[in-house]
């Protein structure tokens, strides 16, 4: 065997089959892990789905196992087939089976293609820009195919947005929930947020870059001006940054423009489910801290903080009533 390649062995529907898979000589040794892994792990690669997470960032992240099956995959579905060649050239690994694109635009149309190539008993592989497929990516719907025909499921994990944006924020990390990206519609976005006014887990919301201050705008609006949270740009890159501040100072410093990748990650309502949210008792609660001494600005964010609300809530009960 010539190096700079490496020959497996394969078998799809009892019957053998020789492949060689190209790869540069300095990827030999992370292939050769990525074999004795997937050895352990699999007795037979026909008709098996894999979801495989690729980088969202840094290229040397990319895992042993992903060069491996990219390398020996009977069919590649790739969100983008020009990022997909940018990668394995990176990567010095030779796709050897048949790429097809795989995006929201074909996604219907294509899953009863990939599913016939499963039941055939090939081996196809999913990747898409960035993170791991079928999460606010191309994916599911063919996961939901292969598992409701009995077809075996599995993933190559690797790097995740949502929890690297959560790791590095600086905000509770022991229950947590992804809401993936905020509806563009004003209205929906507003209800969508609502929903989620009392949610006291962690929230993680993926968003554009160029509506990322209309985005932190209506969390302020929803959670409250205060409400810690932390947008994290361009994670693992070059020019990652990540600002932590409240929801509305991170609106200002978003007014000036933000570029690339964003994760948002917010701070959970508070757990003191014990002070009433009424009308009558939150302007009650704002007339003792006056009472108290307390501006009525101060103890509108007092209660606003006690009760979990938005200091909008909390102004409106002291002015209406």
């Amino acid at each position: 065997m010539r190096a700079g390649s490496c020959v497996v062995v394969t078998s799809r529907n009892g019957t053998e089959q020789v492949r060689q898979a190209v790869v540069s000589r300095q990827h030999l040794p992370m292939l050769d892990a990525a074999r004795m892994i997937s050895s352990v792990t699999t007795s037979s690669d026909a008709g098996v789905l894999v979801l495989a997470a690729t980088p969202i960032g840094q290229v040397a992240d990319a895992s042993p196992r992903l060069a491996e099956e990219l390398a020996t995959a009977d069919v590649v579905a790739a969100e983008d087939t020009r990022r997909l060649r940018r990668l394995t050239n990176d990567l010095g690994v030779e796709i050897t089976g048949r790429v097809v694109s795989y995006f929201d635009g074909n996604e219907s149309a294509r899953t009863p293609m990939l599913i016939a190539a499963l039941e055939q008993g090939e081996r196809v592989l999913i990747v898409t820009d960035a993170g791991m497929p079928s999460v606010s990516d191309p994916g599911y719907r063919l996961v939901a195919a292969a598992v409701e025909r009995d077809i075996r499921v599995t993933a190559v994990p690797g790097p995740s947005a949502v929890l690297t944006a959560l790791a590095v924020s600086g905000l509770p990390v022991d229950r947590f929930c992804f809401e993936g990206f905020l509806p563009r519609k004003a209205g929906e976005r507003a209800r969508r947020l609502a929903s989620l006014e009392r949610e006291q887990r962690t929230m993680v919301f993926f968003e554009a870059p160029h509506r990322t201050e209309t985005a932190l705008l209506a969390m302020a609006m929803a959670f409250g001006d205060d409400r810690r949270a932390a947008v994290c740009r361009e994670l693992t890159k070059t020019h990652e940054e990540v600002r932590r501040a409240g929801l509305a100072d991170l609106a200002r410093w978003a007014a000036d423009g933000v570029r690339g990748e964003v994760t948002i990650v917010v701070e959970g309502a508070s757990d003191e489910l014990d002070v009433p949210t009424d009308p009558e008792s939150l302007a009650a609660l704002v007339a003792d801290d006056e009472e108290a001494g307390s501006t009525r600005r101060d103890a509108i964010v007092d209660v606003a903080k006690r009760a979990g609300l938005p200091k909008r809530v909390v102004y409106d009960a002291v002015h209406k009533k």
